[in-house]
């Protein structure tokens, strides 16, 4: 049986959204779910740099913790330290960890072009591939 993974940050709108992606496409031996503590809308620049890897997730939508209550994760990642802090306390949870990444749009809002900008989320997105790939076998 697979491991269930869960990745909380504050708006699960890029961070979160990208490491479910991931674990989608290179972990098929973990179920992936991902929330936010205050969720936005999907960051269509996170998509775009997924899509450029390969992954697609722009089927995804952002999602309210509570929304997720219903499944047991053996693993919680908080992906934002926000979300670290905010963090509810999930019953059963094998393991919780917290790996905090930069936050693409915020470094984004002063790149002085789109190209810098879509290069913050490049190397957010190439990190926490490493953090999936990462994970024990499920």
């Amino acid at each position: 049986m697979a491991s269930t993974v869960l990745y909380l940050c504050t708006g699960n709108s890029c961070r979160s959204q990208m490491a479910e992606g991931w674990t989608r496409a290179l972990r098929p031996d973990w179920q992936a779910h991902s929330a936010g503590t205050r969720p936005g809308r999907l960051d269509p620049r996170a998509v775009r740099v997924m899509s450029e890897a390969g992954i697609d997730i722009a089927d995804q939508h952002s999602k309210h913790i509570e929304e997720l209550r219903g499944i047991a994760p053996d693993l919680v990642v908080t992906v934002c330290d926000s979300a670290r802090e905010a963090c509810p306390v999930w019953p059963g949870v094998t393991e919780m960890r917290h790996v905090g990444f930069d936050d693409p749009p915020h470094l984004a809002a002063t790149a002085s072009s789109e190209d810098e900008a879509l290069a913050h989320y490049r190397r957010v997105r190439d990190e926490i591939r490493s953090l999936v790939e990462s994970l024990p076998p499920g």
